[in-house]
C-alpha cells in the first residue's frame, strides 16, 4: 500500500503517505462548495505532472553530470465543465540563467520531461502543455 487517506468533513481529506508519514490535505476548491485552504484534488494531478516531469529530467541530468537544481516551475489549471474534470494543464518550467546546455542536452531532456510516468498515465484528451524555457 502506498497512502491512507481519511475523509475529514467539510470537503476535506488527510493523506498519509506510508513510507515516510508525510501528510497532505486537501480541500474542495471554492467553485465547487469547498473551502479552498488547501490543494483541491485537481490541483494535486497539475501538480503531480509538474514535479514527474522534473523529477526525471533530474534523474537523466544527474546521469549526464548537470544540475537542475533552481529550476522553478509555474503550473496552471484548466477546468472544464459537463463533465466537471481537467481540460488542460500548462507547466513552464523556468531553468536558472546560469545553466548553459547545448540543444542536444536540451533535447534529450525534453524529451524524458514530456514521457515522465504521470503523462503518460494522463487521458489522452487531456492537453498537456509543457514549455521548457532555457
Amino acid at each position: 500500500m502506498t497512502a491512507t487517506v481519511v475523509y475529514k468533513g467539510d470537503l476535506r481529506c488527510e493523506c498519509t503517505h506510508l513510507q515516510s508519514g508525510t501528510i497532505i490535505e486537501t480541500d474542495a476548491p471554492t467553485d465547487n462548495r469547498g473551502k479552498g485552504q488547501r490543494f483541491s484534488p485537481t490541483d494535486t494531478v497539475c501538480v503531480a505532472l509538474a514535479t514527474c516531469v522534473i523529477t526525471t529530467m533530474g534523474i537523466k541530468a544527474n546521469d549526464m553530470e548537470i544540475d537542475l537544481t533552481g529550476t522553478a516551475i509555474d503550473v496552471k489549471k484548466h477546468m472544464l465543465a459537463d463533465p466537471r474534470r481537467i481540460g488542460q494543464i500548462d507547466v513552464t518550467l523556468n531553468f536558472p540563467a546560469s545553466l548553459q546546455l547545448d540543444e542536444k542536452d536540451k533535447t534529450i531532456l525534453q524529451r524524458v520531461g514530456d514521457h515522465c510516468p504521470v503523462a503518460k498515465s494522463l487521458h489522452p484528451d487531456l492537453k498537456l502543455n509543457i514549455v521548457y524555457n532555457w
